[in-house]
């Protein structure tokens, strides 16, 4: 159980940051951008449940928030840690059953669509862009000190999540806004 009764410890003063096993890297390091992009993908993902309100989908999106905390301590575990919370392949499975019962409800996709439409489609659009963002920080944090393959997985497979559930969101209100090539010429 975390207890925080003090929310600033100035050890970060110098640019440093705490890892779970205790070492400190630079605050500018990529491990730390990784979790830095993954806690803003967290909150994108905070801001379309509160455009959802009490639906199923935003039920799924609390699961997923509290995953993404686990992906962060994941991120934040260097190395081999014996008792480390790590990503695991369940998470990633039940993310890909959720797509699949979304995604066989739409209809197939003939054009681009834009990421708009209502104030929660919008919001899913933008938390899968950030998604996206984490997931290329966490791949250039891999390409230097490897992740566990779960982890990068989920990321992956959170952004489809995050579009499906924006299609799935838009087509209870009419359907997606679709890209017009060359429309405004």
């Amino acid at each position: 159980m975390v207890k925080l009764n003090k929310i600033y410890t100035r050890t970060g003063d110098s640019g440093s940051a705490g890892l779970v096993d205790g070492s400190r890297v630079s605050k500018s390091s990529l491990r730390i951008a990784a979790i830095g992009e993954v806690d803003e993908a967290n909150a994108a993902i905070g801001v379309a449940i509160a455009a959802l309100g009490e639906s199923p989908l935003g039920k799924q999106l609390l699961t997923i928030q509290n995953e993404l905390f686990d992906l962060g301590a994941d991120v934040a575990t260097p190395g081999e840690v014996e008792v480390a919370l790590r990503i695991v392949a369940s998470q990633v499975e039940r993310l890909e059953a959720e797509i699949d019962a979304m995604n066989g409800e739409l209809e197939p996709l003939t054009s681009f669509i834009l990421p708009s439409g209502s104030l929660a489609v919008a919001a899913l659009h933008l938390a899968r862009a950030i998604v996206r963002r984490a997931e290329r920080a966490a791949v250039a944090l891999n390409e230097r000190e490897p992740l566990n393959p779960q982890l990068l997985a989920y990321v992956n497979r959170l952004s489809d999540h995050l579009f499906v559930a924006a299609r799935h969101q838009a087509a209870r209100e009419g359907g997606d806004v679709l890209w017009k090539p060359g429309a405004s010429r």
